[in-house]
C-alpha cells in the first residue's frame, strides 16, 4: 500500500526531473528548485483547498490520493469554480492551480507505468526467477471506505459515485420508508422451486413447482461475501467492492443497519473495530457460501488474525476462521460503502449524530455541466443554467438555504434532443418550486396573470384543455431571467449527442472553401499557418499555436501540434497526419476541434489578417 512520503517522494522527483516549464532557463526548461519547492506546498491540503476549507476536510493529504479519476474530478472541481480561481489568482501566482495541474499529469503517468512483481501458482519462463510475474495493478480507490454524497437534488452524485466506481464490482440499493434490516441484508422469504413427485411405486413420475421457503441474499449481504472472497484472492492488492446506497434519508438508517452500525467504526487499517455475532441464519449462509463450491466460495484460504487488536474468540478459534464460519461479522478494508442524500429530503427520516460520525461528508455543489440544455417556450427558449442561477438566487432568498436550490440534472431533455419541452418544464420544474419551495411564501413570481385581481395560482399554467399555457411559461420565465434572455429559436438550434452534449452543426467559410466543420475549419487555419511558416521549427509553431487560458483544460488535449511518441491512446484519434518540422521534429496537428476551442483558433486566424464567416443558408 503506497504511503504518502513515498507519494510524496514520487512527486517531487516528477517536478525536478521530468515536468517541464514553458520558459528555457541555463538548466534548460526543468522547473526550478525553488518552483518545485513552491508547487509542493500549495498542494498541501491547508493551502490548496484553504479558500473553502469545510467542504474539503475529508481529505487529510493529497497523497493519500492515487487514482486517476479521483484526482482528476478533484482538480475539475477546483478549476471550475470561480471562487477558488479568484482565490488562486489573487497574490498566488497560480500555484494552486499549477500545482493540482502538476499531480494530475503526474498519477496519471504514474498509474500507466506502475506495475507490482507478486508470486503467483503458475510460473512460467519469462527469463525472471522462477514463481514471479509481471500483474498489473487494480488500484484501491483512496477515498473514504464510508462517505455520503449530499448536495441539492439534481447536482450529480449519482453520477459523480459511478465515475468513481465505474472500474469496480458495485452493488447498488435505494433506501425508502419501508425499507428495513430484511431488505438490506436478507432473510427467509417464500420461493418457487421444482419439486419431484412421486408415484404410488416410489419412483418420480413428474416435476411441479411449490413454494419453499430460502435464504434471500439482499445488498448489503452480497457485498460483504463479495469483499470477503476478493480479500482472500488478493489480501492488501485486493480489489475494492462497493455498496453504493442511494437516498440514504429516504429510509430509518437505525432499523435497517440494526447491529450493523456497530460495524461502521473501522480501524486505521480499514478493518471494522468491534466485530459483531450473525445470528444463527445469517451464520448458516455465509458459511454456506464461504465453503468450497458456494456462491462466494474462498479457495485460497483467509489470514486476518492480526485486523483486530485482542480479539478473543467465543468458539476457540482464530478471527479468520469465525469470520469464514459466518460467526462473526467483520467489514474488511476493500469494502466501501458509498451514499448519497438529497438536502431537500434530510427532515424526512433525520440521521442522529452517532450515525453521522461514522461517515464523511462530501458536498457536491451546484455547477454548470455545459450541456447545452434550453427551455423550450414554443417558438423562443430560455437558457436552461441561466434559469437554474436565477432561479437559485430566489430560492436562497426565500428559504435562507442551499437545500431546496435545483441542481443542473434535476431536470433533463429527451436524449436525442437538448430542448426540454413546456411540458416537462411545467411538471417537474414549476411543480416542484410551487409545491416544495414558494407555496407557503411568497408566490408573487407565479403571476402570470395581466388582471390586478386575478388569483395566483398553479393552474394558470394550464389552459381550459389540460395543455400548458405557452403565454403563462413566458410570462413566469421573464419575471425569473429577464426579457433580455428569452431568445428565438432558429434553424441552428442545438442538438445533441448520445452522452447529452450540446453539438453545434454551425458550419464556416476559410481560404475559398465553404461548410467547413468545426473540426474542418480548425484544422485548415493550422495548415494553412504551418505551410506560409515552413521554416519554422517545432518549438516556434508549437508555442505560436498554443491554447491560450479561454480554453478549459479538459479541451487543450495535448496541445494544438503534439510530437508524434506523446500521441498515444485514445488521444491518437484526435490528430491528423504526420508533419516534419524544419528541425526535424515528427509531429501531429489536432484535428479534434469544437464548440469549446473553435473560438481561440478563429481569433488566432483573424489575428493573421484571415477571414472567417459563418454559413446562413
Amino acid at each position: 500500500m503506497d504511503s504518502r512520503q513515498r507519494i510524496k517522494e514520487e512527486f517531487t522527483y516528477y517536478l525536478s526531473n521530468i515536468a517541464r516549464s514553458s520558459r528555457r532557463t541555463d538548466k534548460g526548461f526543468n522547473l526550478q528548485p525553488t518552483a518545485v519547492q513552491s508547487f509542493l506546498a500549495f498542494l498541501e491540503v491547508d493551502r490548496l483547498f484553504d479558500y473553502k476549507p469545510e467542504i474539503w476536510k475529508h481529505i487529510k493529504s493529497m497523497y493519500d490520493i492515487t487514482v486517476p479519476n479521483e484526482v482528476e474530478n478533484i482538480a475539475d472541481t477546483l478549476l471550475n469554480d470561480e471562487e477558488f480561481a479568484k482565490h488562486d489568482n489573487d497574490k498566488n501566482q497560480r500555484w494552486r492551480s499549477g500545482s493540482i495541474i502538476h499531480y494530475v499529469c503526474f498519477i496519471k503517468a504514474r498509474s500507466y507505468f506502475m506495475n507490482e512483481i507478486t508470486n503467483v501458482n503458475t510460473p512460467y519462463d519469462d527469463g525472471k526467477k522462477d514463481g514471479l510475474e509481471e500483474k498489473e495493478v487494480i488500484a484501491k480507490p483512496s477515498s473514504s471506505l464510508q462517505q455520503i454524497f449530499y448536495g441539492a437534488p439534481g447536482t450529480g452524485k449519482s453520477y459523480e459515485i459511478n465515475d468513481l466506481t465505474k472500474a469496480y464490482s458495485t452493488i447498488r440499493t435505494t433506501f425508502h420508508p419501508d425499507s428495513d434490516y430484511s431488505t438490506f441484508v436478507g432473510a427467509y422469504k417464500p420461493t418457487m422451486e421444482e419439486t419431484p413427485v412421486y408415484g404410488v411405486q416410489g419412483f418420480e413420475v413428474a416435476k411441479e413447482k411449490r413454494i419453499t421457503y430460502a435464504f434471500v441474499k439482499q445488498a448489503f449481504l452480497k457485498a460483504y461475501l463479495g469483499a470477503w472472497q476478493k480479500y482472500a484472492n488478493g489480501n492488501e492488492t485486493a480489489e475494492p467492492q462497493f455498496l453504493v446506497i442511494e437516498e440514504i434519508n429516504r429510509g430509518n438508517c437505525a432499523q435497517i443497519f440494526g447491529d450493523l452500525f456497530q460495524l461502521l467504526d473501522r480501524s486505521d487499517n480499514g478493518f471494522s473495530t468491534y466485530p459483531i455475532e450473525a445470528d444463527s441464519d445469517l451464520q448458516n449462509e455465509i458459511k454456506k457460501a464461504f465453503a468450497e463450491g458456494g456462491e462466494y466460495a474462498i479457495e485460497n484460504g483467509l489470514d486476518v488474525d492480526d485486523a483486530v487488536d485482542g480479539y478473543t474468540s467465543n468458539y476457540g478459534e482464530t478471527l479468520s476462521d469465525d469470520i469464514k464460519n459466518g460467526r462473526v461479522l467483520l467489514l474488511p478494508n476493500n469494502l466501501y460503502i458509498w451514499a448519497t442524500m438529497n438536502t431537500s429530503d434530510q427532515s424526512l427520516f433525520p440521521i442522529d449524530s452517532a450515525f453521522k460520525r461514522r461517515w464523511d461528508w462530501r458536498y457536491v455543489k451546484i455547477a454548470d455541466a455545459g450541456k447545452g440544455w434550453k427551455i423550450r417556450c414554443g417558438n423562443e427558449y430560455c437558457d436552461w443554467w441561466k434559469f437554474v442561477e436565477e432561479i437559485n438566487k430566489r430560492i436562497a432568498k426565500e428559504t435562507s438555504s442551499d437545500d431546496k436550490k435545483l441542481g443542473y440534472f434535476f431536470c433533463k431533455p429527451p436524449k436525442d434532443s437538448s430542448e426540454i419541452s413546456e411540458e416537462k418544464f411545467v411538471g417537474k420544474v414549476l411543480f416542484y418550486l410551487w409545491n416544495d419551495v414558494f407555496k407557503d411564501g411568497d408566490i408573487s413570481l407565479f403571476k402570470v396573470s395581466d388582471e390586478p385581481e386575478a388569483e395566483i395560482c398553479f393552474d394558470a399554467f394550464y389552459g381550459s384543455d389540460n395543455k400548458v399555457n405557452i403565454e403563462a411559461i413566458r410570462t413566469f420565465l421573464v419575471g425569473i431571467v429577464g426579457e433580455e434572455n428569452i431568445k428565438t429559436n432558429d434553424d441552428t438550434f442545438i442538438t445533441v449527442d448520445e452522452n447529452g452534449n450540446a453539438i453545434d452543426y454551425t458550419k464556416y467559410s476559410f481560404d475559398g472553401k465553404s461548410r467547413l466543420s468545426k473540426k474542418d475549419l480548425g484544422y485548415s487555419i493550422v495548415m494553412k499557418y504551418i505551410s506560409e511558416h515552413s521554416d519554422k521549427t517545432f518549438a516556434e509553431l508549437q508555442s505560436e499555436l498554443a491554447f491560450d487560458d479561454t480554453v478549459d483544460n479538459k479541451y487543450r488535449y495535448k496541445g494544438v501540434l503534439a510530437r508524434t511518441e506523446e500521441i498515444t491512446g485514445s488521444y491518437t484519434s484526435c490528430f491528423g497526419a504526420e508533419q516534419t518540422s524544419s528541425d526535424g521534429v515528427k509531429y501531429k496537428v489536432l484535428t479534434w476541434w469544437n464548440e469549446y476551442n473553435i473560438d481561440f483558433i478563429i481569433k488566432f486566424a483573424k489575428v493573421q489578417g484571415w477571414a472567417v464567416n459563418t454559413v446562413t443558408e
